[in-house]
């Protein structure tokens, strides 16, 4: 199907039924009981996930495919924000001009970068994205801001009266009158499902992510980019030279951090420096390797546990703390909630960085790895089972 082979079609069919039925799946637990804070089923958070999921499939083509590491994405998805949110204020509130300018900037300024920057491969590679990365943070936030806004952030104002809004449009950022913040919630029981427009069209999109990026791990280009990662020395001696290929991986990787961008600020009309920050950058790497770089799944399910952690667990405090392990004495009540409290909240980024060791330690391969595993080992049971179940007590037993 598309193109797909039936393990591939497999795979795009899983993600499909993630992503459209995320509503339910996301919220498993009663909206009024005590689990409820851990449902990430609302609006804002699921369009992160699938946003970040873009942002994490996109880097994957280049870090993934050809190994090399950049540290500088973000100032891609930094530029995306800033493209859609002043095709806003210009043109429309319409998100489709934005989303694409989004894209085509990124792409533009993804090329001058690669350019650059892949002139150096390793380590070289990555402190030159970085110093990109770093340079741009700091044009956006200071020297750029009649066009940045600076430290406030860019973002649409009603007096900006852009070319093409009429009195019928809606005022704020819509999909031909499909406003993106309307949501609808169904009740079902002691459950609530949010149903959220901007969501599905960040996941429609990134579903077609998804796909391309299939098509690209499958292609003779996706084999070149192998062949980069895997001994580009023995390449250039076959007479082929690799910078074409990294070129343009690097440039489809920065379309790809762009159109997350670009979501982002169609989902909440702001941009600003801060995501271009190297810690937005670190920060897909880290979802990258943590869901398994080089796999097709492993960076949205990478995105989707990063972005988890950041928003439900740093919302437990001290008090909920005490709320869960009130039926303690007082002496073992006091040390717990002391010893918890230092990894979730504020410091809900310990609780990651452990969580990250742990997975690069013992799942090099990521979390596609450990699913991996587990399929393995149930399926090496099954197959005990059906050793010792299926045969003859004669054939065992031959005496008998």
């Amino acid at each position: 199907m598309l193109g797909l082979d039936k393990k591939d079609t497999t795979l795009l069919i899983v993600v499909a039924v993630l992503a459209l039925f995320a509503p339910f799946l996301l919220n498993p637990f009663p909206t009024e009981s005590a689990l409820a804070q851990f449902n990430a089923g609302y609006p804002d958070l699921m369009q992160r996930f699938v946003i970040f999921g873009i942002f994490a499939i996109g880097f994957n083509i280049l870090f993934g495919l050809t190994g090399y590491l950049s540290f500088g994405h973000a100032a891609f998805l930094g530029v995306g924000s800033y493209a859609a949110v002043w095709m806003f204020k210009l043109l429309g509130y319409n998100v489709v001009p934005g989303i694409i300018l989004s894209v085509i900037v990124a792409g533009v300024f993804a090329l001058l970068i690669g350019f650059i920057s892949l002139r150096r491969s390793g380590i070289y590679f990555s402190i030159l994205t970085l110093a990109f990365a770093q340079m741009s943070f700091a044009m956006a936030y200071s020297v750029l801001t009649p066009i940045t806004n600076g430290e406030t952030g860019l973002q649409v104002y009603s007096s900006d009266n852009p070319l093409f809004q009429t009195a019928t449009d809606p005022n704020v950022p819509h999909l031909f009158g499909l406003v993106m913040r309307e949501s609808y919630t169904m009740k079902v029981g002691a459950w609530s499902f949010s149903f959220n427009n901007g969501y599905y069209l960040c996941a429609i999109l990134m579903l077609v992510a998804f796909y391309i990026s299939i098509r690209i791990f499958r292609s003779p280009f996706g084999l070149m980019l192998r062949a980069v990662k895997s001994n580009q020395q023995r390449m250039n001696y076959t007479g082929l030279s690799a910078r074409p290929y990294t070129l343009a991986a690097f440039v489809i990787s920065g379309m790809y951090a762009g159109l997350a961008g670009g979501l982002l600020a169609s989902m909440d009309p702001l941009a600003g420096a801060e995501r271009m920050q190297w810690t937005a950058s670190g920060e897909v790497v880290l979802m990258t390797i943590l869901g398994g770089a080089g796999t097709l799944i492993g960076p949205v399910l990478g995105a989707g546990f990063i972005k988890y952690f950041e928003n439900i667990f740093s919302k437990i405090n001290e008090s909920t703390l005490h709320g869960w392990f009130s039926w303690l004495p007082d002496p073992i009540e006091d040390p717990l909630v002391w010893l918890l409290e230092h990894f979730i909240g504020g410091g809900w980024a310990l609780t990651l960085g452990t969580l990250f060791m742990l997975v690069v330690i013992f799942l090099p391969g990521g979390l596609v790895e450990g699913g991996q595993r587990i399929g393995r080992l149930i399926s090496g049971k099954s197959r005990g089972t059906e050793d010792e179940t299926g045969k003859p007590a004669a054939t065992s037993h031959p005496a008998e």
